[in-house]
């Protein structure tokens, strides 16, 4: 008998692929959606519409039926897990890194930030932390409750096409634009950990393949290597053929609408379990899905001022980036003109000893 698959989501960057891998599997599949986003999926493919936010208009949708495999990427978490409690033989759930405490405000934790990198041991939000990720620990509780076999897989940030906050589009607008200087904070030095769609999707399917290995477990995820911003600048540039400056200003909240990030702090996951519990390994490595991500975004332009930028919160305002850029030039200039007094010859060396003859104490430099 064929085997049924839920997908709840679907239509976003990791849904196609998902689906895709379950059709290889012989599942017969059935994609719930609020229907607000559209996707071309096989004839095979059953859509269903219906909020999976609100128990009422989920409820009126699935009716009675129930499925071998659900996986839940989209929704509330406490809504979906409680609806099919008892309903299907492998629930599987998508959260989030908020959950992990410092995340989402880094005040939550001391030193400020998050140590990194960050296991699934590590302290989730609790009271009197940041209060949405205490709404993801909550509804992760609640899908553990009543799914004790369920699967958890805290995404970070998942990027590739139709993504609804793009990354790679804020750079991409920028070279079509003309713009050839960047404007980062703290020499895009920092690093948050993020999954290409296709990656994402691969780890989902590995735990569908081995549910006993990841029967009650919560996993990060994130691709194996992670690129800081301007190194994602020189991906971007070398893919989209253009030569591009970085202009590094100082973190301040007033300039964060007229930047491409603004992270101030690392998030690194911590994802060894899943490789080992799973044997999770990237199917795409991270430059060459980051390049992909560039040119898919280059070959199909978002709408200017539209859904998609408002979501990325990006506003493009390049006469203050050139205020920016200005500012962030002549400090470069004025720091290169401060001058140290000068140095001990022996700062200038190596600091252990590298004797050219034996003598059986210091060497020539009295190292």
């Amino acid at each position: 008998m064929t085997q049924t698959a839920l997908i709840i989501g679907g239509t976003g960057p990791t849904g196609p692929h998902i689906v895709e891998g379950m059709r290889q599997r012989g599942y017969r599949v059935s994609v719930l959606s609020r229907g607000v986003h559209s996707y071309p999926f096989p004839e095979d493919v059953e859509r269903i519409t219906g909020d999976p936010h609100f128990e009422e208009p989920l409820a009126a949708a699935l009716g009675d039926r129930t499925f071998d495999v659900v996986i839940a990427t989209y929704g509330r978490l406490k809504v979906t897990s409680k609806l099919l409690a008892g309903r299907t033989g492998h629930f599987l759930a998508v959260g989030g890194c908020a959950a992990y405490r410092g995340f989402t405000d880094p005040a939550d934790v001391w030193p400020l930030g998050q140590l990194t990198p960050v296991p699934e041991t590590a302290p989730l939000c609790g009271p009197g932390d940041h209060p949405f990720g205490g709404k993801i620990v909550a509804a992760e509780n609640a899908l553990f409750e009543r799914h004790p076999d369920a699967t958890l897989f805290r995404y970070p940030y998942v990027y590739g096409p139709r993504q609804i906050a793009p990354r790679e589009w804020s750079l991409v607008r920028r070279v079509l634009d003309g713009r050839r200087t960047i404007v980062v904070t703290d020499g895009g030095m920092s690093l948050l950990s993020h999954h290409y769609a296709e990656n994402a999707a691969h780890a989902i399917l590995l735990a569908v393949d081995k549910p006993q290995a990841a029967a009650g477990k919560a996993y990060n995820c994130a691709d194996d290597e992670q690129v800081t911003y301007r190194q994602l600048i020189e991906i971007g540039a070398r893919v989209l053929g253009v030569e591009l400056e970085i202009a590094s200003i100082p973190d301040v909240p007033s300039a964060e609408g007229a930047l491409i990030q603004h992270q101030p702090h690392h998030y690194l996951a911590d994802t060894s379990l899943i490789k080992t519990d799973l044997g999770y390994r990237d199917l795409v490595p991270s430059v060459e899905a980051i390049a992909r991500t560039m040119l898919w975004y280059r070959d199909n332009p978002l709408e200017y001022g539209g859904e998609y930028e408002q979501r990325r919160k990006d506003v493009f305002d390049y006469e203050a980036e050139d205020k920016l850029i200005s500012l962030a030039r002549a400090f470069k200039q004025a720091v290169s003109e401060v001058s140290l007094r000068e140095r001990h010859a022996n700062y200038t060396s190596h600091p252990y000893a590298h004797p050219k003859e034996h003598t059986g104490g210091r060497d020539e430099r009295g190292r």
